[in-house]
């Protein structure tokens, strides 16, 4: 019985060999109503811009310096500035994983294993690289590199300025994988990853050679659906504790130097987290959004209204706890309690990129190709 009310969750299962994949990320019947909120705190829209749908795809807009790249699955990308368009770069290809962005480059991926690369200030193309795997997340750029993340889990290390390989990270893992858009967090020489299995690893900038390993969640279970223990979610690099957390197991956080727990707790999701200096906020599978203590994981509060709503990665801003949910809407919980503090709905499709800072404001990209950057009042 457990294996079944699994599969249903998951939305479907693939076929299971080597390159299989779930898809927990969908959501099935109507949500629930929202409940009115008593005196909402005000939120504003500063601008607003559009780009193509995303269609099965999750496209993350990327904020460097104040300047918003975005694309969508037409491939056309596009930098706005305080919801002005600088330029717009059709690639005249089908893109599945962006934006990434250090404010000199802008970096997509393709379904084809296509990787391209155009000058943030102007949008002209600086190069393409083919890597022969079909990317689904945001490549990340930092200090002269590009790392792309393949939908298969190889991480792969270009130099930023002519796209030319300098590494690949291979490692082995489950034959039963869920299928997810999470990329990687480059932090100093590091660039930190979670894998299908529960395990998150850092791996050298230099030569992509493994700096340690960490486990996040134990695969479980008598079938290889039960075993399901995929970190699907970017992990939280701080100079405190690097956290993450895996479907069907468990938020962790570690000490980034040497990758040593600090601490673990039983959770399940696939959304993601993020933390502050004082807690981890994390989004459970039945919607409910979690704070635990960033010192030893202990429950400082649970928000469990948005249950039944998808309701994505949980992201930090100023007081409050900002969350994206199935039908189009922005939420925000007030850090000190969990409490619904305010509400603003962006369009009528998901949310599933996670929210994004650009100085005051929180900007959200929704299936449907909408960019709002809300300011909280």
């Amino acid at each position: 019985m457990k294996a079944a009310r699994l599969a249903l969750s998951l939305a479907g299962v693939l076929t299971l060999s080597a390159c299989s994949s779930l898809n927990p990320f969908s959501s099935e019947g109507k949500p629930p109503a929202l409940k009115p909120l008593t005196s909402p705190v005000g939120m504003s829209v500063s601008w607003r811009a559009r780009v193509d749908e995303a269609g099965v795809f999750v496209f993350q807009p990327a904020v460097v310096s104040g300047a918003v790249f975005a694309v969508g699955k037409d491939g056309e990308v596009a930098r706005i500035e305080s919801g002005r368009t600088v330029w717009k770069m059709p690639l005249k290809t089908t893109v599945s994983g962006g934006v990434g962005s250090d404010g000199s480059l802008v970096v997509v991926g393709t379904p084809k294993g296509e990787v391209i690369a155009l000058d943030a200030a102007t949008g002209q193309l600086k190069w393409r690289t083919a890597i022969n795997a079909e990317v689904l997340a945001a490549p990340a750029v930092s200090n002269g590199m590009v790392v792309v993340r393949s939908a298969d889990s190889r991480l792969f290390g270009l130099d930023a300025a002519d796209g030319k390989r300098r590494w690949t990270y291979l490692r082995a893992t489950p034959p039963l994988a869920l299928r997810n858009a999470a990329g990687v967090v480059m932090e100093g020489n590091f660039i930190i990853a979670g894998y299908p299995g529960g395990k998150l690893v850092a791996v050298n900038g230099t030569n992509g050679s493994l700096a340690w390993e960490g486990t996040v969640a134990i695969p479980r279970g008598a079938t290889e659906l039960e075993r399901v223990a995929d970190i699907t979610s970017l992990p939280v690099v701080t100079p405190r504790a690097t956290c993450a957390v895996a479907y069907q197991g468990r938020v962790a956080c570690f000490d980034m130097g040497n990758g040593s727990t600090l601490w673990t707790r039983d959770l399940s999701s696939s959304k993601g987290l993020d933390l502050d200096d004082r807690n981890v906020y994390v989004t459970d599978e039945k919607g409910a959004v979690h704070a635990l203590d960033l010192a030893n994981g202990a429950s400082a509060w649970k928000q469990d209204q948005l249950a039944g709503r998808n309701p994505g990665r949980p992201r930090v801003a100023g007081e409050y706890v900002v969350v994206g949910d199935v039908e189009g809407y922005v939420h925000l919980l007030r850090k000190t309690d969990g409490s619904l503090a305010g509400r603003h709905r962006v369009d009528s499709s998901p949310i599933l990129a996670d929210p994004q800072k650009a100085g005051g404001d929180i900007v959200i990209q929704t299936r449907n190709g909408s960019l709002q950057a809300i300011d909280v009042q």
